[in-house]
């Protein structure tokens, strides 16, 4: 094979782990996302009162290399006001019929 040829399928290959990669994690956040909802609905988390401190909710310093999707998509959760943060660092749900 010639250079040029060599060179187009490794930025071809290069493109496809680069596409694969973003899926993969869009796909695991989305997961997250289930999991994150499903656990509220699970503890009755619907107010304030009844808010609950997530274990999952601060980055592990001991986890470094691996990506951890459940503090990332939990704040997207409160930006999005679907989830609601106490003073105490409590969580709740604030649409008690949400679909995940």
């Amino acid at each position: 094979m010639s250079e040029t040829v060599e060179l187009i399928l490794g930025i071809g290959v290069l493109i496809i782990v680069f596409i694969l990669t973003r899926r993969y994690h869009a796909w695991r956040s989305r997961m997250v996302y289930i999991s994150i909802i499903n656990d509220l609905k699970k503890k009755g988390a619907y107010s304030a009162h009844s808010a609950v401190s997530l274990p999952y909710a601060q980055k592990n310093i001991l986890r470094m290399g691996l990506r951890q999707h459940h503090p990332q998509v939990l704040e997207h959760l409160i930006l999005e006001k679907i989830v609601a943060k106490t003073e105490d660092r409590r969580y709740y749900l604030t649409q008690p019929n949400i679909r995940p």
